[in-house]
């Protein structure tokens, strides 16, 4: 099964899905790559021939989110990016199939709505975590990341725009374990198949039943930030950080 006019590929091999993001140089994904990957991310939760999906990235990171680029020639289509994002986040999280992602290198953004909407996180011990929505003029990923670290923690993130290191991650819970880079697929994939050997229909109940123990609706709250994410996009500042970042330069604030 390939994809390749697509942003990503995907094998299915004994149950497991292997979903790949493969976009240079930094897997930013525009508006109609966030589209697809949802898209992909439901077919594969009603394939019967999927027992588990794992998502992944080729090149420098895992995923860089957006891409700020297109925002900037065509600030108009950011409805339609915060649209596929929703989706892609929601097929991730309310997708009847466990779901693992494997990171390395950057997890930005986009990147982290993926893992904070995922079930398990297998890190590189090269992966670094980051919203820097703030220094792009932008909201969003408050919730997502939310679910993966405490809420001062997420706070320090947001407000500073800083990045952790999968160590401090691991410290803090959110990912399963951290292995060296040259054998984070394999390391996924392991676990993936472990979990593909267990009934489908008790993980398919498993799922739905961790899902509706969570504290709150991960969507309604991910939807309330997008509001503040538009909010932000009408703004002077948030034109000025968009511009700043296309052009390499330090961004100038009234």
């Amino acid at each position: 099964m390939n994809t390749t006019a697509k942003p990503f590929h995907i094998e299915i091999t004994e149950g497991v899905a292997e979903l790949v993001i493969d976009h240079p140089p930094v897997n930013a994904l525009d508006s109609a790559g966030w589209h697809a990957l949802a898209a992909a991310i439901d077919d594969l939760g009603t394939n019967p021939a999927v027992r588990v999906i794992l998502l992944r990235g080729e090149g420098r990171g895992f995923c860089a989110g957006v891409d700020i680029k297109e925002l900037a020639a065509h600030p108009q289509r950011i409805v339609d990016v915060n649209a596929g994002n929703y989706a892609t986040f929601r097929a991730v999280h309310r997708n009847p199939k466990p779901v693992i992602v494997a990171v390395h290198g950057f997890v930005l953004g986009g990147g982290i709505g993926i893992c904070g909407a995922a079930d398990i996180i297998v890190a590189s011990e090269c992966a670094r975590f980051g919203v820097p929505e703030i220094d792009r003029g932008a909201m969003g990923g408050g919730a997502h990341l939310q679910r993966m670290f405490g809420v001062q923690k997420v706070r320090a993130m947001y407000f500073t725009g800083e990045m952790i290191d999968a160590a401090e991650a691991y410290r803090l819970g959110a990912v399963e374990r951290v292995v060296p880079r040259d054998a984070l697929r394999e390391s996924a994939l392991a676990l993936a198949r472990s979990i593909a050997t267990k009934s489908p229909a008790m993980l398919q109940l498993a799922k739905e039943a961790l899902n509706g123990v969570e504290d709150g609706n991960l969507e309604d709250k991910y939807r309330w930030e997008q509001g503040f994410t538009l909010q932000a996009y009408m703004s002077a500042d948030s034109g000025e950080a968009r511009a700043a970042f296309v052009e390499r330069r330090e961004a100038r604030f009234a």
